[in-house]
C-alpha cells in the first residue's frame, strides 16, 4: 500500500541525498569530502497563515534540493524509505547547478 505524507502548515519533507563515496573511476572519496548535507523537497505543506488570516506560502517547492542544517528535523519513515520533516525557516538556502 502506498502512503503520500502530506504536510501540515510551514512543515517541508525532505529526502536526504547521500553522496557517492565512490567516483565513476573508482576511487574511494574520503568521508570529509563527501558532506554536504543536502536533500531533496518530497512534499511541502500549505504555508503558515498571517494576522490577517492570508497563507504564507513556504519558500521552497516540490522537487528544490535544499542545504540542511546539521541537526534537527523530524525523522519519518514510510514504507522502507527515510524521510525528514523540518519547518520552512529551517533550510540554510537552495542548491542549484549553475
Amino acid at each position: 500500500m502506498a502512503k503520500r505524507l502530506i504536510p501540515t502548515l510551514n512543515r517541508v519533507l525532505v529526502e536526504k541525498i547521500n553522496p557517492p563515496s565512490k567516483t565513476t573511476a573508482g576511487i574511494i572519496l574520503p568521508e570529509s569530502s563527501t558532506k554536504l548535507n543536502s536533500g531533496k523537497v518530497i512534499s511541502v505543506g500549505p504555508g503558515l497563515r498571517s494576522n490577517e488570516g492570508k497563507t504564507i506560502p513556504p519558500s521552497v517547492k516540490e522537487g528544490d534540493t535544499v542545504l540542511l542544517p546539521e541537526y534537527g528535523g523530524t525523522q519519518v519513515k514510510l514504507g522502507d524509505k527515510e524521510f525528514y520533516l523540518y519547518r520552512d525557516e529551517d533550510f540554510l538556502g537552495t542548491l542549484h547547478d549553475n
